[in-house]
């Protein structure tokens, strides 16, 4: 499975939040590790995406299309500056 980086997601990320979120920066729940959505490593051979951490390799970010709606959970990413 090939590893892309956060850019892969930022369409998504645009549709959830109404901006672009690939230069935000954001801690990691397991490692503690700070860094921006474009620098997650981003598998999206699933029926969604997920992001994790380049650091510890946990998941930060799972998000799936539901009938043309976006769904996120990053619970385990804690957003620096959110929008």
């Amino acid at each position: 499975m090939q590893a892309l980086d956060g850019n892969a997601i930022a369409g998504d990320l645009h549709e959830v939040f109404g901006t672009d979120m690939t230069m935000t920066a954001g801690t990691c729940a397991h490692c503690g590790a700070t860094m921006l959505i474009a620098e997650l490593v981003v598998y999206t051979r699933a029926p969604g995406a997920v992001g994790r951490c380049r650091s510890c390799g946990g998941v930060l970010m799972v998000l799936v299309a539901i009938h043309d709606t976006v769904r996120l959970d990053h619970q385990s990413f804690r957003l620096l500056d959110p929008p």
